[in-house]
């Protein structure tokens, strides 16, 4: 599969001194799956906040809300998510649902991409092919937020269809680059949206609003065998189509 580990591009034709400062937050940046307990500041979180809030959208819509926890709400949170999660794994029968219609399915490139970047975190965390007990294990981080003293959810509104979702895309890019500069570590989990019943009841979302994703965030454990690995990117070939005539 055509990849590459994430490209050092400072001396690149056109780098300025901005430009070399987005380079660095983009190739260090990763999805946390592993934290420290000590939580984020609250006065540092809203600056976070407030940088993604220069996110760009359509007809400036801002269409987001977004819901943060902090101290004993993380708390009864991740209890209340994770307990759902085990009960649905010991009942065998799921009772997700979401708001947004999930991927029909991955094929081709975007499959080998998935199993490429699960079995780097299965190696990472001593999980071996076939033990599915440990695979199970492990998605079930998930619902424990990886031990993440914070955890937000993203919603649009629901009038505004395929393209306010899209202006959160823009919002949640632009939020965990806010995160990185701030030394926020961050994973963006489609695992929240999967569970929206349970997310709208717990923190009050009208039903207006469709849930998009949530995310975990903190300080990262980086002595965490989860944290030890990097996902790789496609090239650029494989990415980009030129037209020149």
């Amino acid at each position: 599969m055509p990849s590459v580990e994430r490209e050092d591009i400072h001396a690149a034709p056109g780098m300025t001194p901005e430009s070399r400062v987005l380079s660095r937050l983009l190739k260090e940046r990763f999805s946390c799956r592993a934290y420290r307990p000590d939580p984020v500041q609250h006065e540092t979180i809203e600056t976070m906040l407030r940088l993604a809030q220069n996110a760009a959208s359509w007809c400036n819509s801002q269409p987001w809300q977004v819901y943060v926890t902090e101290g004993e709400a993380t708390e009864r949170f991740r209890k209340a998510f994770h307990e759902r999660a085990l009960a649905d794994a010991a009942a065998g029968s799921p009772t997700t649902e979401s708001d947004l219609p999930f991927p029909a399915a991955y094929k081709g490139i975007y499959k080998e991409r998935q199993r490429e970047v699960g079995w780097q975190l299965y190696e990472a965390v001593g999980v071996a092919y076939g033990d599915r007990e440990g695979s199970a294990r492990q998605a079930l981080e998930n619902f424990r937020l990886f031990g993440a003293p914070h955890a937000l959810v993203i919603t649009t509104e629901r009038d505004l269809g395929v393209y306010g979702v899209l202006d959160c895309g823009s919002y949640l890019g632009t939020l965990l680059l806010a995160a990185q500069s701030l030394g926020i570590a961050m994973i963006p989990q489609a695992a929240f949206a999967n569970y929206s019943p349970l997310l709208r009841e717990f923190f009050g979302i009208p039903e207006n609003r469709a849930i998009v994703c949530g995310a975990s965030f903190g300080y990262a454990d980086m002595t965490h065998a989860a944290n030890s690995f990097r996902s790789r990117r496609a090239t650029l070939d494989e990415a980009v189509t030129w037209l020149n005539k």
